[in-house]
């Protein structure tokens, strides 16, 4: 049966929009999701909640200057509201909140205006929002800024965001002081006396629900009875800070599930969104759809809402960029360009001719320096992979300045196009063949890990019995466990990690994070870490090794390097201290990536048994260290290669 299309009521306080399949009630001006009315359920938000907590976009922001990522608090009310489009087809509402000068210092120097739209024959609505900074308008720092839906706890306990990431959850009053205990890092709890059994001694975290942007398409929960599901969508990253890499909250205990837009989350400082005075700024954020599904068969699995959610995020995606958003700021497809190209690597240590670049991740970010993008906070982003043979095309891309970026898994280091690219509408631009030239001195002597940016393919240790997530046992996310800081002290409890090359296994005698240690009481001291290996001849006092680094992730750490010399005055190299991506904490497995190119001299290395020795000596929490992604010794040029298998 046809939906008799889009209904829109205005009311003094709220506003309802309603096609047949939902009614979604908004509070008028304010623009806060007060109602979702589907399936028989009067209402799927947190009935138990205010109003103004079920259904939002939200932010922190700071005054500038300020230091941290902390700040104040604002769930965005708007003052006016606006219809947009009202026909059988579509309705869209604008809530808008003006600022001016008499807000200074109490709202955020931003004009917003948030949208949500509801069109006919469609089982949800869409949100997006502008946001806006005028050239005289004050400094500021934005942290964050996400959507959010709370939904009854009464009904919602299933959670899903992967097919190997879905579970039962606990309650959000499991989480209460009395029924749980707060562990280490304030936002995990040990579930001591939760409401349901069988999550007693269980550990509940939001942080070990986050996701990369690549991979956070759709995420959400199921109601049991009647079955329904409901799910946020995301089709595009565009909009999304930090390339495909940077990890997000997803859906958490709550119920709650979240779309963030922006976070410091696993980066720290160096993504805080800085405005200056003189700083013009406007930007779209979504839309993102807002998906609910029931069964047509009532004795049908209530777990393949999942499936279906699935197929619809497939729909969404392909429908990018969408046509019906009505606000200018949003550019439809042919207002939009392309740009293709091939991207080849050229390392002769591995092979004597250029090599496709298989798997690439190929995008278009900002000008910036190499490797910007995984900072870039301000403008939009598109990325892509490349095939087997290292062709690539980015489509509907918005007309500005760019550079292109890239990295190649099994290759240390960035590739950066250095020509300016500006995509014009309607129009492809091939760039032919691109060559990337990793950094590279030498042959390879020796190496750990495997050049991916992430820690994943080291030892990860099982958790603390005390301390399971059920979801991660025998998983391949089981660094997502609580609390494995501490395993490093019981697997090495009389000494810190000696690797000896050509016997070592780095996926066995590598821990995946380098941590301090605690000692007796509350306090904590750095480590050391060991690699052995052999010169089969002397180098030369002329010659030169060179030693790579690249870290997945670091925290309030430092990384000093030393040479067969652990009692020199000072390291041959030393980091100073780098990272608040707190990934430790977070239960991630990299956070931004950093490369360290050191140089070593040849008196420094002798004719049989040497040792590089890693020194992280801050120490003053047990979250601080580094996450090491690979480690590669290259020799003079003259010397032997010895190729990767």
């Amino acid at each position: 049966m046809s939906s008799p299309g889009v209904q829109l009521y205005v009311q003094d306080k709220y506003v309802v929009m309603d096609n047949g399949a939902l009614q979604v009630t908004i509070s008028n001006p304010g623009g806060i999701v007060t109602g979702i009315q589907y399936n028989g359920i009067d209402n799927l938000l947190a009935v138990e909640n205010v109003e103004a907590d079920r259904g939002y976009w939200d932010l922190v922001w700071n005054l500038a200057g300020s230091k941290g990522t902390k700040g104040k608090f604002d769930r965005i009310e708007a003052t006016s509201l606006e219809v947009i489009v009202e026909n059988e087809d579509q309705v869209e509402l604008s809530f808008t909140r003006t600022w001016d000068q008499s807000l200074e210092g109490e709202v955020v120097p931003l004009n917003i205006d948030k949208r949500f739209v509801m069109l006919s024959n469609s089982s949800g609505f869409y949100t997006y929002a502008i946001f806006e900074h005028l050239r005289e308008w004050p400094a500021f720092i934005l942290d964050r800024f996400r959507v959010a839906f709370k939904l009854r706890k009464d009904k919602f306990h299933y959670m899903a965001m992967a097919d190997n990431r879905q579970r039962y959850m606990a309650l959000p009053d499991d989480r209460l002081p009395y029924r749980s205990q707060t562990l280490a890092y304030p936002e995990a709890v040990l579930l001591i006396d939760p409401l349901e059994p069988e999550f007693r001694g269980e550990v509940d975290d939001k942080y070990q629900y986050s996701c990369e942007n690549k991979s956070n398409r759709v995420h959400g929960w199921i109601c049991d009875d009647p079955p329904v599901g409901f799910w946020q969508i995301t089709p595009s990253d565009e909009f999304r800070s930090a390339g495909p890499l940077k990890q997000n909250l997803t859906s958490h205990v709550g119920p709650t599930t979240l779309t963030v837009m922006h976070s410091v989350h696993y980066s720290g400082e160096d993504l805080l969104l800085k405005f200056g005075t003189n700083e013009p700024w406007k930007k779209v954020f979504g839309p993102i759809f807002i998906y609910l599904n029931s069964l047509s068969d009532p004795g049908d699995d209530p777990l393949s809402l999942w499936e279906d959610a699935k197929e619809q995020m497939r729909i969404e995606v392909e429908s990018w960029p969408y046509t019906f958003p009505a606000s200018e700021d949003f550019l439809q497809s042919d207002q939009r360009g392309n740009v293709s190209g091939r991207l080849l690597v050229k390392d002769r240590y591995v092979c004597n001719e250029n090599i496709p670049a298989n798997g690439a991740y190929v995008g278009l970010a900002p000008p910036g320096d190499v490797g910007s993008w995984q900072s870039e906070v301000k403008g939009y982003q598109f990325w892509t992979r490349t095939d087997e043979d290292g062709y690539f095309c980015i489509n509907d891309i918005r007309t500005a300045d760019y550079n292109l970026y890239a990295w190649v898994p099994g290759f240390i280091g960035d590739y950066r196009y250095d020509v300016i690219i500006t995509p014009c509408e309607g129009y492809d631009t091939y760039m032919g063949d691109l060559v990337y030239e990793p950094p590279r001195d030498g042959p390879t002597l020796w190496e750990i890990g495997i050049p991916d940016r992430t820690a994943a393919e080291f030892y990860i240790p099982d958790p603390s019995p005390m301390f399971i997530n059920k979801l991660y046992v025998n998983h391949p996310d089981r660094f997502r466990q609580y609390g494995l800081w501490e395993r490093y002290a019981d697997l090495y409890p009389d000494g810190d990690l000696v690797y000896t090359v050509g016997v070592s296994d780095y996926t066995k005698d590598w821990f995946f994070a380098q941590v301090t240690r605690k000692d007796d009481g509350n306090t904590y001291r750095g480590t050391t870490w060991q690699i052995k290996f052999k010169l089969d001849r002397a180098a030369k006092e002329a010659e030169t090794y060179k030693l790579r680094l690249a870290l997945a992730t670091a925290h309030a750490a430092e990384l000093q390097v030393r040479v067969n010399e652990d009692d020199a005055n000072s390291p041959l190299f030393s980091s100073g201290q780098i990272g608040k991506d707190n990934t430790i904490a977070r239960h991630g497995i990299h956070g931004l990536y950093r490369l360290y190119n050191v140089d070593i001299p040849g008196n420094l290395l002798l004719q049989g048994h040497n040792i590089i020795s890693l020194i992280q000596p801050k120490a003053t929490s047990p979250f601080q260290g580094i996450m090491y992604d690979y480690i590669r010794l290259e020799g003079p040029a003259s010397s032997n290669a010895i190729k990767r298998p």
